[in-house]
């Protein structure tokens, strides 16, 4: 039985766009939806949590997922993907080759923050790497509508992406920060995270976007472009990187 987005745990940011905050890590899987595909904005931390997006999307649009864009190689983000079998999965260029060097690194990373050993052995063993390496950007088709995936990083990784959906009949465009913004805290600068280089990252975020978007971040609450800005600069004096 078809349910809606509101009753599955979602929340509506717009016609056929869709996020949920996922329980554990906090981070945020999106969903647009157009006639002929339907894009996943990454996968969750478990094989389980990729398994239940995939159903709770069948749920609410009767139809299965055909496109999968991964933000950044965390395992909070990507881990959940061996759950979509045949879908086109699209990463930053160089995502692919690091998870495939770096899946003890993965494995490693979600035990750590909780993930039973288990679980994260599972994932990992069985872990899609990306179909698509996204250099600059690239247009997904998805019917009557298409979005733009733009690999804007290195910030919080050294393979950011971002996915941009234009907005319809006068709505603003949403866009799927993945981790370069957070809202629920600081923004997390693990190893491998390229300080300096973060804020021009959220200059590009900012120019693509533009003032009237709506910003998803990888972890809370949607914000606007004058949260970015105003985490783009406490980002600059945390990492001394030049203003803009």
């Amino acid at each position: 039985m078809r349910t809606t987005w509101e009753e599955a745990g979602w929340e509506r940011l717009g016609d056929g766009i869709a996020r949920r905050r996922m329980p554990g890590w906090d981070e945020t899987v999106g969903v647009v939806a157009g006639t002929e595909g339907v894009l996943l904005v990454d996968t969750g931390a478990t094989l389980r949590d990729g398994a239940e997006l995939r159903l709770a999307v069948r749920r609410v649009l009767g139809r299965d997922v055909t496109h999968i864009a991964l933000t950044h190689p965390h395992f909070d983000h990507v881990l959940g993907t061996a759950a979509f079998a045949g879908v086109q999965v699209f990463a930053a260029t160089g995502a692919a080759e690091l998870m495939a060097r770096g899946r003890d690194a993965l494995r490693e990373d979600a035990v750590r923050h909780g993930v039973d050993p288990d679980t994260a052995t599972e994932a990992t063993d069985i872990l899609v790497l990306p179909h698509h390496g996204v250099h600059g950007e690239l247009t997904v088709d998805l019917g009557d509508r298409t979005v733009l995936l733009a690999n804007l990083g290195p910030g919080h990784t050294a393979h950011d992406l971002t996915v941009l959906v234009p907005g319809r009949g006068g709505a603003p465009e949403v866009v799927f920060c993945g981790d370069l913004v957070e809202e629920s805290g600081e923004p997390s600068a693990g190893p491998d995270a390229l300080g300096r280089q973060w804020p021009a990252a959220l200059d590009r975020l900012l120019a693509l976007g533009g003032e009237d978007a709506r910003y998803v971040p990888g972890h809370g609450a949607v914000v606007d472009a004058a949260f970015v800005r105003a985490q783009r600069d406490a980002l600059a004096a945390r990492f001394g990187a030049p203003p803009a």
